[in-house]
């Protein structure tokens, strides 16, 4: 209905593209997106080739080799690596290392060490260029760096827990510097185009959504006929793959500084740091995203022990684990889809006082699953564990999207990579505390890898604190997606340079080819 509004008064009041300021061209082509989709079709058809339409106009807009460089970060090294990793490592630390969940709780949150340095990597990508190139040397080194960590963790044999750990934290490390060099990216095009901010993150969480689906439905298959241990090898496939698209990204060569004017820019970017995350409009809602994630402790570990518990769990078999993250990964895309079609033009503040509120709620599906009351209802295990997982993953994209559309609004103009690297940090921050929190409440309960009894409690505690973080709803800020948070002159005072191209371009002979004939 929204649409066919727009495209009125398109039709109505026609206006020529020259007179419009950037930000209404870019609507001005959304709208001209939304009525072509509309008229030149039928409906279902109009229905089936949306998506690949609303890819053309982000092409369009933001330059298609960005568009691809989302799809492979975000798709490829974060989704697919991520979920993979995520269940091949489960089991690799509960079948091969033998370690209690208590303990695999902690080294979870040492996975996001290099998440929470973050700003440095965007600190190296902002102000520290290699050969005159700001981005695709950081591909480059994420790629090397996961490659030989997967290399290693699947061909070391027995291998002291140290050294596994220390490799699987390179492969997190990997994922970290290619995720931040693209994000400095995604951060300088939400803000120079803010109406298609909600659309950037919904791209992200599709191609990220997707790869979970692919990562999570191979993992069981693998970890069942390689073993855990060797499955882990596979994430060199991916890891090495962004080695290949460092070489292929092409970027506007930038001038070399001399290594004075380098310290001088990050004392330049950590001034403006400071400024920035001291305006109340910035750390009140950075202080809320932080709550929200640490107050609701992971119980992760402890579940997937007991999941895979013949004697005491369901004895899920490794192929359906797999199964079952990826209903999850699926039902991500919808809670994308949702988020898209329907929440993107909400206040935060409501929107997040509502998927907080569903997020509290669908947790009690797990105690319910603990308690066993399902089969009490007559619903099965893996029934009632799918049910459960596709609304859980649905709620939690739901609440993720509008998080991270806010980060992308705070970020000032000329340090937005390192800014926005400092948000992402202080979120995985509140990860890595909610991961060591449902550590040490698994360990203060004594859930080990035998003893499940005080699971459920553990669980109904996590779920009172998600419910409890409702009353920090105040600190988000009551805006629209697509308005500006930031006061005017802190929004551009870190611009102290001539921005620099940051449109990632793909080398192409056709592109070329098409430039000379131009």
């Amino acid at each position: 209905m929204d649409a066919n509004l727009e495209t009125e008064k398109l039709v109505k009041k026609p206006v020529h593209p020259s007179q419009l300021s950037p930000n209404q061209t870019s609507n001005h082509n959304v709208r001209h997106f939304l009525l072509n989709c509309s008229s030149t079709t039928t409906p279902v058809l109009s229905i089936l080739l949306q998506p690949f339409k609303w890819l053309q106009m982000l092409s369009s807009q933001l330059n298609a080799s960005f568009v691809l460089g989302i799809f492979l970060v975000h798709g490829l090294s974060q989704g697919f690596s991520g979920s993979y990793f995520k269940v091949v490592s489960d089991y690799y630390w509960k079948d091969v290392q033998k370690v209690q969940p208590s303990v695999v709780q902690l080294f979870l949150g040492l996975y996001y060490i290099p998440w929470v340095i973050k700003p440095v990597w965007g600190l190296l990508t902002d102000l520290f260029p290699v050969g005159g190139y700001r981005r695709r040397p950081y591909f480059i080194l994420a790629g090397a760096l996961g490659t030989v960590s997967a290399t290693v963790v699947a061909l070391g044999g027995s291998m002291a827990v140290v050294v596994a750990l220390g490799s699987l934290i390179g492969v997190t490390a990997a994922m970290a510097i290619a995720s931040v060099t693209i994000d400095a990216c995604i951060a300088r095009n939400s803000i120079e185009i803010r109406s298609l901010a909600p659309d950037l993150q919904s791209l992200c969480g599709f191609c990220s959504s997707v790869g979970s689906l692919v990562g999570y439905s191979s993992s069981g298959f693998f970890v069942h006929h390689l073993g855990a241990q060797e499955a882990l090898g596979l994430l060199a496939v991916p890891q090495a793959l962004l080695i290949v698209l460092g070489f292929l990204f092409y970027e506007t060569k930038s001038s070399v500084r001399s290594g004075k004017k380098a310290v001088e820019k990050v004392g330049v970017a950590m001034k403006g740091m400071q400024e920035t995350i001291r305006c109340p409009q910035v750390w009140k809602p950075t202080l809320y995203i932080y709550l929200s994630l640490a107050l609701s402790i992971s119980t992760q570990e402890g579940q997937f022990y007991w999941y895979t518990d013949p004697k005491a769990g369901p004895a899920f078999s490794q192929e359906f684990v797999g199964i079952v993250h990826a209903f999850g990964a699926l039902a991500s895309v919808a809670g994308v889809l949702i988020y898209h079609k329907f929440l993107k033009d909400y206040p935060f503040r409501k929107l997040l006082s509502l998927a907080q509120l569903l997020y509290a709620s669908s947790g009690m599906l797990d105690l319910i699953f603990m308690l066993r009351w399902n089969l009490i209802l007559g619903v099965p295990d893996y029934l009632f564990v799918v049910m459960e997982e596709c609304v859980s993953s649905t709620v939690s994209k739901i609440r993720w999207m509008p998080m991270i559309v806010l980060s992308t609004q705070l970020c000032p103009i000329g340090i937005e990579g390192t800014f926005f690297a400092l948000l992402m940090c202080i979120d995985s921050l509140g990860t890595l505390s909610s991961k060591w929190g449902g550590g040490i409440v698994l360990h203060i309960f004594h859930v080990t890898r035998t003893n499940f009894t005080n699971l459920w409690l553990v669980v109904l505690i996590r779920n009172m604190l998600r419910m409890g973080t409702l009353a920090l709803v105040f600190l988000v800020p009551n805006a629209v997606q697509s308005d500006n948070l930031l006061p005017s002159d802190l929004l551009t005072k870190n611009s102290t340079e001539s921005i620099d191209d940051e449109s990632l371009q793909l080398v192409s002979m056709e592109k070329e080819t098409q430039g000379a004939n131009g």
